[in-house]
């Protein structure tokens, strides 16, 4: 179970007393003075164009371009870096990105220009068509600027080991600063790109990160670690959608914690309060009721929890799941962990070089799972760890070393990141939860696992009005605020049962990644409101 209070920040953990490797004050002052003579080197470029008009037989294949306010339509076909290839062998191209890092010597200067996750090397030579004036100008462009260049691609040997792609470089007749960055730059983008480890080469810690989000998202992992997160998206989407699943939108501003628990943020509505739902639960269960017999949703998810951890966040993004059954919940449970087979093989299948260029930077060890799913009854989990020697009651709930150390035994024993946990105890689930029929310290609920922590809680929904509202007020669930809740099961409900994924969770453990901010694109916790 993930609880607000089972563990504390880690000695890796940001934003919660997680103590990162800073970047030395040694290289922060290399850094400064490298951006020092970059801004003097620039200045002096342009002097030197300016001040050579004459011999400049370049003028008008290069420069700064106006501001781009769609003033007229130009008629020109430009090509993407990731399309660049040996096939289109000495063909003129145009070309739109930013560069990466510029180097110049005497004569030439050689870019990387960057888009998205492809990098392409240009390079700018003196010739009939570019003059020394131009070289110096191309020279002198700041890291980070878009630029418009034309060229011819050239198949090259040996490869370009520096680029994404390494058998061609574009030799360049034109180039055009369409939008230039500052010269001195917050991070450097090859810095953030550094596996954190990097003992000999500076690396950028997660706050400067965050406070500097736009270029953090540049790298070529971040771009990777969003694609892949898409990725998931769009995978859960497309198996319950051909489920007969329906996708629904719920309300994010209700008048009562969907949770029942204190957790919530509470915001002004109009004369009187709301909450921001820390949980599409209630309206799912609503939805059902209505005969959609089976639901989906995607959508953001508060949770008021002063939780400084590697895995809790504020705000995070939901993917939830309601289906009636005949039977048993277990109709839906096997549904669920077929869901997760999907996606993992989705993921492995579709996205090998978005998870191989994160792992360049965040190596881990590739994500296992089995086919079904493996299911173990909580019991089971507990005897696994009271054997290990962890002390804990039958009915006890699993602390947050608990889960890792019984994700490391699972992993032992059956050779798998992902399995279900099934028939938690009563006393730990919310008020809604099925109980057992057979033994009422038990409930119809379950958990689901990566890498030893839980992404996914769901059960048996109790579709019996008394039954519901004798849970709730034992729970001290304020009955009356959620009476159209209750009252919804009044008109015959389907028995049915569900659960709720956290995106960013979800991607983080596939990836093996240590927070879960890595994979939010603007994370929100207790300390981070921006940007």
């Amino acid at each position: 179970m993930d609880k607000q209070a089972e563990m504390q920040p880690n000695s890796r953990t940001v934003n919660g007393n997680e103590e990162e490797k800073q970047v030395s004050k040694k290289a922060l002052k290399k850094k400064q003075k490298e951006a020092e003579k970059a801004a003097k080197k620039a200045q002096h470029a342009q002097q030197q164009s300016a001040a050579e008009p004459e011999d400049d037989y370049s003028t008008g294949r290069y420069g700064n371009l106006p501001i781009i306010q769609s003033k007229e339509r130009v008629d020109r076909c430009f090509a993407e870096v990731k399309d660049l290839n040996p096939k289109l062998k000495d063909e003129k191209v145009w070309l739109r990105a930013r560069v990466q890092t510029s180097r110049s010597k005497g004569k030439q200067c050689f870019l990387v220009l960057r888009h998205q996750k492809w990098t392409v090397q240009a390079l700018i030579c003196v010739g009939p068509n570019v003059s020394k004036p131009m070289v110096r100008f191309s020279a002198a462009i700041s890291k980070e600027s878009i630029v418009d260049v034309e060229g011819f691609v050239r198949t090259v040997d040996p490869k370009i080991e520096a680029c994404s792609q390494q058998d061609v470089e574009l030799h360049c007749e034109q180039i055009w600063v369409v939008s230039a960055a500052v010269p001195r730059l917050p991070l450097q983008v090859e810095d953030a790109s550094r596996p954190e480890d990097s003992e000999e080469l500076a690396t950028v810690n997660q706050d400067t990160r965050l406070d500097n989000r736009v270029i953090d998202l540049r790298t070529t992992t971040n771009q990777a670690v969003y694609r892949i997160e898409a990725g998931i998206c769009r995978l859960f989407r497309e198996y319950l959608t051909k489920q007969n699943f329906v996708e629904i939108h719920t309300p994010k501003i209700i008048s009562a914690a969907s949770e029942g628990g204190a957790n919530v943020f509470e915001v002004s509505y109009f004369k009187g309060s709301a909450y921001l739902a820390q949980s599409p639960q209630l309206y799912k269960q609503m939805a059902i009721c209505g005969d959609f017999d089976r639901v989906f949703t995607v959508g953001a998810v508060f949770r008021a929890e002063d939780s400084n951890t590697h895995r809790h966040l504020t705000e995070f993004v939901g993917l939830d799941m309601e289906m009636a059954f005949k039977y048993h919940y277990h109709e839906v449970l096997h549904v669920i962990g077929e869901l997760f087979v999907n996606l993992f093989k989705g993921l492995r299948d579709n996205f090998q070089d978005e998870i191989a260029t994160v792992n360049k930077q965040y190596p881990s060890e590739p994500f296992k799972f089995l086919e079904p799913s493996l299911v173990l009854e909580y019991k089971e989990g507990v005897r696994m760890l009271q054997e290990s020697g962890v002390e804990m009651g039958e009915e006890e709930d699993l602390s947050t070393p608990a889960e890792k150390l019984l994700g490391r035994l699972v992993k032992a024993k059956y050779d798998t990141d992902f399995y279900i946990l099934d028939k938690f105890p009563l006393a730990v689930r919310p008020f809604y939860t099925m109980p057992d029929p057979n033994d009422k310290r038990w409930s119809n609920s379950y958990d689901m696992f990566m890498r030893g922590e839980e992404i996914l809680s769901g059960a048996q929904r109790i579709h019996d009005p008394e039954m519901l509202a004798a849970r709730a007020k034992s729970m001290d669930v304020d009955v009356e605020k959620i009476r159209s809740y209750v009252e919804s099961f009044r008109y015959g409900a389907p028995p049915h049962a569900g659960g709720g994924i956290g995106l960013e969770r979800v991607t983080m453990l596939y990836l093996g990644l240590d927070n879960i901010r890595k994979v939010s694109l603007f994370p929100r916790d207790p300390k981070r409101l921006t940007p």
